[in-house]
């Protein structure tokens, strides 16, 4: 009897060691997994965000800012919207996403990337993206999906500057303008800040989804624009009352939505760091939101459907390069930061200095961008991302991109716009103005009366 107790204790013995070694051997970091690998669940979630980004230009910013001019101008908006999704795609895949991503080399080195991807050459369907998230490096998703997901930004971004300069510019001179600035400005502060050789990037800034990057260059774009440009005719000084405010509405909920992808999405995973940015990115939104409509209600009398769906995309644009590195409290700073700035931005400033940004780009996109890309460097925190802790050296390095970043797409701005108006004119006759750009640039017209 105990010789049959001990040889079955022994042969549990070795059954338990045996699998204790299997289940250790098939747990340790082996070569598979220190090779570069595809994730399945992160490849999923990253094709859902690309989605959801794409959302955000068509129909959502057509939606939001088509609502918001005058209703002889709505088509214009959208046609501006859904042109700059044809035209910037194919300005991406060609050479866009080369410049932005790719190897900087000789002269270019580190201010923008080579051609070696252009047209998209050297790519194949089985490819990873050598970009891939900073707590998983070795799980990557697709590289024609990291290129669909960037894409989106360089298409959104010019998207943003169409608010400034609504109801007066040519449709010719648009579309030649915002080609030349993605290529001229888009592309190199792209590479600067998101490439694997951008300078800015090697000193330490960061910009999680899009702060600077997206935001604060289309916000100071797009207020040389509107000073270039000159007020529309009869401007008062005073906002003209948007033409749908419904659309407004629904255009602001679909951003708000596909936000989600363009913020928690920009981790390349689907991880804590994107859980914590979609709180948060929801959280500032709410926030903002809710800053605004009281101001406007203390000071106004009324809260109003334009100033809370106005406060929301504020507190969206300043969360947007804070996301994956700020907790609740910071997120809460931000927001109200960026609503009640950008209230006296669009409330004072604008009307105080008289110039017409139809639909308050800077106000709002950029300047949530910048105090959201300077808070960073304040708030962030380790609990949210090991990677990334604010400092006071990490708060001058943002300074000091944010400053460069401004001043490099001002210039530029101002030398586009000049060449583009000499070759092709950007402004609308006062005629075309009067009768509308749906009519003028389109011939066609958004409302007409039922027989």
């Amino acid at each position: 009897m105990l010789t049959k107790l001990s040889k079955a204790a022994i042969c549990s013995v070795l059954l338990l060691f045996l699998g204790a070694n299997f289940i250790q051997a098939q747990t340790q970091v082996g070569p598979l997994t220190d090779t570069p690998h595809l994730n399945g669940g992160n490849t999923a979630w990253m094709i859902v965000a690309t989605a959801f980004v794409l959302l955000m230009t068509i129909p959502g910013l057509a939606l939001f800012y088509g609502g918001l001019v005058r209703r002889k101008n709505i088509l214009s908006i959208f046609m501006q919207c859904f042109i700059l999704v044809a035209v910037i795609t194919l300005e991406w895949m060609i050479v866009g996403y080369s410049n932005a991503f790719g190897h900087s080399t000789g002269f270019l080195k580190p201010f923008i990337g080579g051609f070696d991807w252009s047209f998209l050459k050297g790519i194949h369907a089985s490819d990873l993206s050598p970009y891939s998230s900073s707590s998983t490096p070795n799980e990557c998703i697709p590289h024609y999906v990291f290129i669909l997901y960037q894409c989106m930004f360089a298409v959104i971004t010019p998207g943003l500057i169409i608010g400034a300069f609504a109801e007066r510019i040519k449709f010719s001179g648009f579309l030649i303008f915002s080609l030349l600035w993605a290529l001229i400005i888009y592309n190199p502060v792209a590479h600067w800040l998101w490439s694997k050789d951008g300078w800015l990037a090697a000193l330490g800034a960061v910009d999680f989804a899009g702060g600077i990057v997206v935001h604060v260059i289309a916000g100071i774009s797009a207020l040389l624009m509107a000073i270039l440009l000159g007020p529309r005719r009869y401007y008062d000084n005073h906002p003209t009352p948007p033409n749908n405010i419904p659309y407004v509405a629904i255009g602001t909920g679909l951003l708000w939505f596909g936000w989600f992808g363009f913020n928690a999405g920009s981790g390349l995973a689907a991880d804590g760091i994107a859980g914590n940015a979609f709180l948060v990115t929801h959280v500032a939104a709410a926030t903002a939101a809710l800053t605004w409509a009281l101001l406007d209600w203390s000071i106004n009398k009324k809260p109003t459907t334009v100033g809370i769906c106005t406060g929301a995309v504020a507190g969206l644009a300043a969360i947007t390069p804070a996301a994956g590195y700020v907790d609740l409290r910071g997120a809460l700073v931000i927001a109200i930061l960026s609503a009640a700035i950008g209230y006296f931005m669009v409330g004072t400033v604008k009307i105080k200095l008289k110039y017409d940004d139809s639909l308050d780009v800077f106000g709002v996109h950029g300047i949530g961008g910048i105090i959201g890309s300077v808070l960073v460097g304040v708030l962030a925190t380790a609990g949210v991302n090991p990677s990334y802790v604010g400092g006071t050296h990490h708060l001058l390095i943002q300074l000091l991109a944010v400053g460069v970043c401004i001043i490099y797409t001002g210039g530029l701005t101002y030398v586009l716009f000049k060449i583009v108006d000499k070759f092709v004119g950007i402004r609308v006759s006062d005629e075309d103005e009067s009768v509308g750009l749906d009519l003028s640039q389109h011939e066609e017209i958004a409302y007409t009366e039922a027989e």
